[in-house]
């Protein structure tokens, strides 16, 4: 059988063609990088276009190059939330990035190139191709972090990020290694079969699925390997820490359930204590450094870690048969409720931000509801659904994941989620009180594609929460390929 033939090249047409528009978009840069307008609309474009071919494949399910990517109902799902990430992304990017005076064309081309990687993360079904996948969507956000030179933030931004990313994928290496140790295979179905048939040192296996998700932790920003969080979020451009906060959080996961759920179940005896610590320590350390916080862009660093925490709670339940489905789905449904939550959050910071790294302050927000009332208001709506109040997506993401962990026997992990999400409520209304209740004159640049982007988060974060049920119901749909 031939491992690379046309219907390889069909099954990955929508990688293959946002990868292929990005080295087109590096020459258009070289040579026609000038005209400012240009980069963004062409990349808008090869992302509305990848999005298209994404929507003519659901429903397929297939594998390409040997089994070792798959495209399946899952990936269809995550890639249609990460190419909508790269639209908000390059929305909110534009202005932005003109008047802090970083704009710089090759901004674009390294965001669809990480975002390639990001979707190839979802598909890949051998753990040679995740590697590949991780390091083809961080070598792009670590140049991105550090664009915002010279300033020394962003400069150390991006060698933090780089320095503690390397380490990380050292990790995520030598776990691989064991598990082909083990097994004597990379494939996912081939560790399946290795496994079903017996292991002669199965401990390796398990060592080898420990340092993996040591990897893919860095990458989700789990405790306790979120260090790096706080630092990269904030010295980074407003703009690029929307998309990684989003965009590296949804490929991670999307890495951690496909191995975990299709590869591992038979070691979930072993993994499971793992993941409800790392889970518990996710929420609560998340939340509690939160509060002390009194940057905003800090502030939503540390409660993208405690979100983290959240969607874990369905990756500890992954050995579970009878709801192994309902937490991959709960997951898909969290995490989209938090791409609209967390890009249109950061649409307002990036409209409050004044220069680099200042306007970020609580105190800046004072008085913004008698300033700019929509911005105020639109902000209101994404803390209400960061804290699963309703009527909000992320109340609905909140329900449907607690209602998988409770089914799958967890109530212990649901308790700590309930607490978490008590303790979240602080910090949140802390923000929405210094908006609406104190007086002050704060400096707001109405962008228009800023307030537009905010505007129709804010709006979708409502108006879904009213078709919870059916958008459930496609994430429901969208199964993962067990081997």
């Amino acid at each position: 059988m031939d491992f690379f033939s046309s219907a390889d090249l069909i099954t990955a047409l929508p990688l293959v063609f946002l990868t292929g528009w990005a080295c087109i978009l590096l020459l258009v840069a070289a040579f026609a990088g000038k005209r400012p307008g240009l980069l963004p609309a062409l990349s808008l474009a090869g992302l509305l276009a990848t999005a298209y071919l994404l929507v003519s494949q659901m429903g397929l399910e297939a594998e390409a190059f040997g089994g070792m990517f798959v495209t399946d109902g899952f990936s269809t799902f995550i890639n249609l939330v990460l190419a909508l990430g790269g639209v908000l992304s390059i929305a909110l990017s534009y202005d932005y990035l003109q008047r802090m005076g970083i704009a710089k064309p090759e901004y674009y081309v390294l965001m669809l190139f990480s975002l390639s990687g990001m979707m190839l993360m979802a598909s890949a079904a051998d753990l040679i191709v995740v590697f590949l996948a991780l390091e083809l969507l961080s070598i792009p956000l670590y140049v991105l972090a550090a664009i915002g030179r010279p300033d020394a933030r962003s400069e150390e931004a991006g060698l933090k990020y780089f320095l503690l990313g390397a380490f990380a994928s050292g990790f995520l290496v030598y776990g691989i290694a064991l598990v082909y140790g083990a097994t004597g295979t990379t494939l996912l179905s081939g560790v399946v079969a290795a496994a079903a048939a017996g292991l002669e040192y199965p401990i390796y296996l398990v060592l080898g699925a420990g340092l993996i998700l040591v990897g893919l932790g860095f990458k989700v920003a789990a405790v306790p390997f979120h260090m790096w969080t706080p630092d990269v979020y904030d010295g980074s451009p407003t703009s690029v820490t929307a998309f990684m906060a989003v965009g590296a959080k949804a490929a991670g996961f999307a890495a951690l359930l496909r191995i975990f759920v299709a590869a591992f179940p038979s070691i979930s005896e072993q993994i499971t204590p793992v993941l409800f610590a790392m889970c518990a320590a996710t929420l609560i350390i998340g939340n509690l450094l939160a509060i002390s916080q009194s940057n905003v862009k800090r502030m939503l660093a540390y409660s993208s870690i405690s979100h983290a925490g959240f969607i874990l709670m369905a990756v500890v339940a992954y050995g579970n048969d009878a709801v192994r489905f309902d937490v991959v789905s709960s997951a898909l449904f969290y995490l989209l409720g938090f791409t609209f939550a967390s890009f249109g959050s950061w649409a307002v910071v990036m409209a409050m931000e004044k220069s680099l790294g200042r306007g970020l302050d609580f105190k800046d927000y004072a008085g913004l509801f008698r300033r700019s009332p929509g911005l105020a208001i639109a902000m209101l709506v994404f803390m209400l659904s960061f804290a699963g109040v309703p009527p909000t997506l992320g109340f609905a993401g909140k329900f449907y994941l607690f209602r998988a962990v409770l089914e799958g026997g967890y109530v212990w992990l649901a308790i700590v989620g309930v607490v978490a999400s008590l303790i979240s409520a602080y910090y949140y209304l802390r923000l929405v009180v210094v908006m609406f209740m104190q007086d002050g004159e704060p400096e707001v640049h109405h962008e228009p594609m800023l307030k537009i982007t905010a505007g129709l988060t804010a709006v979708a974060t409502v108006l879904l929460f009213i078709f919870s049920e059916p958008l459930f119901a496609w994430a429901s749909q969208a199964l993962l390929r067990i081997f």
